[in-house]
């Protein structure tokens, strides 16, 4: 029978709690640690993950040099699938405050998403994306969100300033121009939709299945900047 096996916990900086890494037969799990036991993400199933880069870059693949960010690593899913769906003069940076997600990826956890953390075009930063957004206006042409459960900030309180009016706001500075941002959810949220919309962006939602094409679904955010 399978159980989980604890193989490690990181700090959440700031009196954030902490992240715990649980072996689960084959796959790798993360949960919070002394939560209710559910799971923040898991290596079986990341389609939704997979999707919330791959829109996107196949939208700016195109553009010379094109330069992408990543808020979250996770379990490097995203920044895999990024990886795949640009050519070779990208640059994709990721943006991570624990600094133990950042060191499983570079062990287990990498081995499960094929080491994307290696790839000459990555450039891990070792900060908070809204610190990463407010020094890079016009830097990018994507910007893909994944730090947290959705618009609510659950693993870290102050995530909740990413989705406010003032942290989309911050988004649409940092993108060139018809620059497109990506927010990855566990749950729809309308309210959320009316501020992407009051911010300057066009935005669809997309729902996308966490596993091939059944089970549970996320929902997506595609969000094109005005000009």
């Amino acid at each position: 029978m399978k159980r989980f096996v604890l193989i490690d916990t990181a700090e959440i900086p700031d009196g954030g709690g902490a992240l715990c890494l649980f072996e689960y037969g084959d796959d790798f799990v993360i949960k919070i640690q002394g939560g209710n036991g559910n799971q923040l993400m898991n290596t079986r199933t990341h389609g939704s993950e997979d999707a919330l880069a791959e829109i996107p870059c196949r939208k700016i693949a195109h553009r010379p040099q094109p330069r992408v960010l990543i808020g979250g690593l996770g379990m490097g899913f995203t920044l895999a699938s990024a990886l795949r769906h640009l050519g070779k003069d990208a640059e994709v940076q990721v943006a991570e405050l624990v600094p133990g997600v950042i060191d499983w990826n570079r062990g287990p956890l990498g081995e499960k998403s094929g080491m994307p953390i290696n790839d000459p075009r990555t450039r891990v930063l070792r900060k908070d994306v809204a610190e990463v957004l407010k020094s890079e206006p016009q830097g990018y042409d994507a910007i893909m969100l994944d730090v947290d459960n959705g618009p609510e900030g659950l693993t870290r309180k102050s995530n909740s300033w990413l989705y406010s009016s003032t942290g989309l706001d911050a988004c649409a500075r940092a993108l060139r121009p018809k620059g497109l941002l990506a927010v990855w959810s566990a749950s729809a949220d309308q309210a959320f939709s009316q501020r992407l919309a009051r911010s300057g962006f066009i935005a669809e939602e997309v729902q996308v299945f966490a596993h091939g094409n059944r089970g549970t679904r996320h929902t997506i955010w595609i969000a094109e900047k005005r000009s």
